[in-house]
């Protein structure tokens, strides 16, 4: 074992001594949390000192671990607590978990996004175990008179080999709380992990499956009413008047009113991306009347002019950001971008000399990409509840960013930060959308309009048309090849509206001598915002595109000519800013060339391959199909990741699988958000397409890389590249190149 300097998480640990029954508690600032198995029911302490965001351990052993950080189907309810139990060494089969609410005195970044919650967490997380683990030692060693390092532990219990004696955590747990915080503990070794590496089923399950309010969508309370919001019908348009005297006359409406989200003056945080901040709230006794009355109402719409709000920023009076007026068609905006395309962009990256590359070149290969806006579509709609008084706002539902969203409350409601309290559930899925909390900011202001409890619910017509979609990308690729057929020069010139899903510093950059990286944007009124995988969702599919239509051109096997890149980044890269690891990069394609036997070829089955970089992680995926009655089936994805110390297999393998048939469907499939006069063009999946249960992939084998490197993200990084291998296999099985997503479309 190692000692590891518990200074860093000085301020993290906070002993408690204040006991009710005998109980030792510990908090720690990266617990993220988990929860008991369900199919066990344990037998509670007869008392505990309960306090949210703490380790506890009760006087008869039992552990409980309260979450602060949002479960969004990531499952780090069960791998984060992995890693506290296993430093420990608790009996699993002895955790159980809280979710936690927003605590900011305790906790930071309680935030569900960019698949950093274990990554982050891991020492810290190891940490809180650990230290745990050392002050029951101490404190059975005080009790038995022996030398601390003569007490072992193992599955939750206490051991002294010399004298026999042996005692639970829960014996133990009253007088480890008055123990002294150590200065630095012991971490275990990968070797004596017994925990961390085993697979471990998801400890919400079971109340899944079953039907367990679980969801935002689930809660209730007593006098609760239920509330809808009305907003403009397109992008650029405002409210001009409410004619609500039908609406107000049906049964079960208790008030419709026109609110603002944010005041004019409040500087916004990037949590706060909304385009429409000046709504209609609809109030009643339930969501079919409520429904019904939306639908009474006599509402008139007009174009706004440009106008300028105000992002938070490090400067204190922030700063302006322009909205531009006007009404937005998908039409227009195809010829901006053919005008961004055609005039040179900003320079990211230049290696060498790129222009006398292409200048020398025996071939030169062209092509561009293109997808179009995306809305999140979870399963869950927007939801929040609220309950506001002049002494406290309660807030409960599904939100990604809650630490960001209890400011902006506080500042909207004009209640003190100490007054807000937010409560998470678990969220029916976010990839991005729920980091966006404008609609927990509506709820709160119209309840405390009322004056009472309210359930604010968003119908999927809402969800799609509110915005904070996926951006539009487009991205023009040049290769250079001289005449043995290598790669000379590489330009990649790729913007968006209204961000550039650019990377300038990763692959191939540092792999070819002569490089351009080239960045472009037009701006909108159209909300945008971070979507699974943000740029990395659709650059990873036009960049691994293009390297299978550069290595056929170069006559040679994608894998290989891949390789040959790798090899040169490793040995001898090119500039000092490449952002990525060229040799575990080759690994995983090197194994998934293995497992897939990708030499093998069988007769009908036609194969793609791609591997990316993001998040951290590395994966690379080959996708079997074959054409059946002129419909591609894939068959089979084989998927190579390297996301270091792999903590729950199970888990593991869920997101990957998930992940490849997300970014498929997503592919192959997703309409896409098109604008008519600023109008979305979809508003529920009766006209936007999504991939089907017969659609998805037949089977999706999933391999891990072993090494013994801190663990890195994996909610992301399986998403883009598997576009990419889609394409290259559509490619073989019908000889044309797909450029545009959606490929069916």
């Amino acid at each position: 074992m190692k000692l590891f300097k518990t200074s860093i998480g000085r301020r993290s640990f906070m002993k408690t001594s204040v006991m009710a029954g005998g109980g030792f508690m510990l908090s720690f600032s990266w617990l993220a949390s988990c929860i008991s198995d369900p199919e066990k029911v344990l037998e509670m302490p007869k008392e505990w000192f309960e306090l949210n965001g703490y380790l506890k351990i009760g006087d008869n052993g039992v552990i409980t671990i309260i979450s602060p950080n949002p479960e969004i189907g990531q499952n780090v309810k069960t791998s984060m607590p992995m890693i506290v139990a296993d430093e420990l060494d608790a009996d699993w089969e002895s955790v159980i978990v809280e979710q936690g609410p927003l605590n900011t005195d305790i906790f930071t970044r309680q935030l569900a996004g960019g698949s950093q919650s274990i990554r982050q967490g891991w020492q810290s997380l190891r940490m809180a175990g650990a230290t745990a683990r050392r002050m029951l030692r101490e404190a059975a060693a005080k009790a038995w008179q022996v030398s601390v390092d003569e007490v072992t532990t193992e599955a939750g219990k206490l051991l002294h080999k010399g004298s026999g004696k042996s005692a639970s955590y829960g014996e133990m747990a009253s007088a480890a709380s008055k123990i002294t915080v150590p200065a630095e503990v012991e971490l275990k070794s990968i070797e004596e992990f017994k925990i961390i590496g085993t697979p471990r089923k998801n400890v919400d399950g079971l109340g899944i499956i079953t039907g367990k309010p679980l969801f935002g969508l689930d809660y209730t309370r007593e006098g609760m009413l239920i509330a809808m919001i009305v907003h403009p019908p397109a992008f650029g348009k405002k409210l001009k008047s409410v004619d609500d005297s039908n609406a107000r006359s049906l049964p079960g409406i208790k008030d419709i009113f026109t609110f603002k989200t944010y005041n004019e003056d409040y500087p916004r945080q990037w949590s706060d991306t909304s385009s429409f901040t000046e709504l209609v709230a609809v109030v009643g006794n339930s969501t079919w009347e409520v429904m019904n009355a939306k639908k009474a109402l006599k509402l008139e719409w007009e174009a706004f002019e440009e106008h300028t709000i105000i992002e938070e920023s490090d400067v204190e009076e922030g700063t302006p950001i322009t909205i531009q007026g006007g009404l937005e068609s998908s039409d227009k905006h195809a010829e901006l971008i053919a005008k961004y395309v055609a005039e040179p962009g900003r320079i990211a990256r230049k290696d060498g000399d790129p222009e006398a590359a292409f200048k020398q070149a025996t071939k030169v290969i062209e092509r561009q990409y293109y997808t179009p806006f995306h809305p999140h579509n979870t399963l869950e709609p927007l939801n929040f509840f609220a309950h506001v008084t002049s002494e406290k706002a309660e807030l409960v539902g599904p939100i990604q960013t809650p630490e960001y969203m209890e400011k902006t409350v506080s500042a909207r409601l004009g209640l003190p930060l100490e007054k807000i309290d937010i409560q998470m559930t678990r969220a029916g899925g976010g990839f991005g959308r729920k980091l966006y909390g404008h609609f927990l900011v509506e709820a709160a202001v119209i309840s405390q309009k009322m004056n009472a409890p309210v359930k604010l619910i968003y119908t999927r017509e809402d969800d799609m048309t509110t915005g904070v979609y996926s951006p539009a990308f487009h991205a023009l690729y040049r290769a250079a090849l001289d005449e043995n057929n290598n790669l000379i020069g590489f330009h990649v010139k790729a913007g968006g509206i209204p961000d550039s899903p650019l990377y300038a510093n990763r692959f191939p950059a540092g792999a070819v001598e002569n490089y351009l990286a080239e960045s472009w944007s037009i701006n909108t009124n159209i909300s945008t915002g971070a979507f699974r995988a943000p740029r990395s969702n659709f650059i990873a599919s036009a960049e691994q595109s293009f390297l299978d239509e550069v290595a056929e051109a170069a006559g040679k096997d994608p894998i290989d000519f891949r390789l040959e890149l790798f090899e040169r980044a490793k040995t001898n890269p090119v500039g000092d800013r490449n952002d990525y690891d060229a040799k575990r990069y080759a690994g995983v394609l090197e194994l998934v060339k293995e497992k897939a036997k990708w030499t093998d070829s069988k007769p009908g089955v036609h194969r793609g391959v791609a591997a990316y970089y993001c998040h951290n992680s590395y994966v690379a995926q080959i996708v079997d199909l074959e054409m059946q009655n002129g419909k591609p089936v894939i068959q089979k994805v084989h998927c190579a990741a390297d996301c270091g110390i792999v903590v729950n297999p199970l888990a593991a393998t869920n997101l990957i699988e998930g992940g490849t048939v997300d970014g498929i469907g997503h592919a192959m499939y997703s309409s896409g958000m098109t604008f008519s006069e600023g109008k979305p063009d979809h508003n529920n999946f009766n006209t936007y397409r999504l991939i089907r249960h017969s659609e998805a992939p037949k089977a999706i084998d999933v391999y891990f890389v072993e090494n013994d490197i801190d663990p890195t993200g994996l909610g992301e990084p399986p998403f883009p590249p598997v576009m990419g291998a889609l394409a290259n296999a559509l490619y073989k099985a019908t000889n044309k190149r797909f450029y545009n997503q959606p490929y069916l479309g």
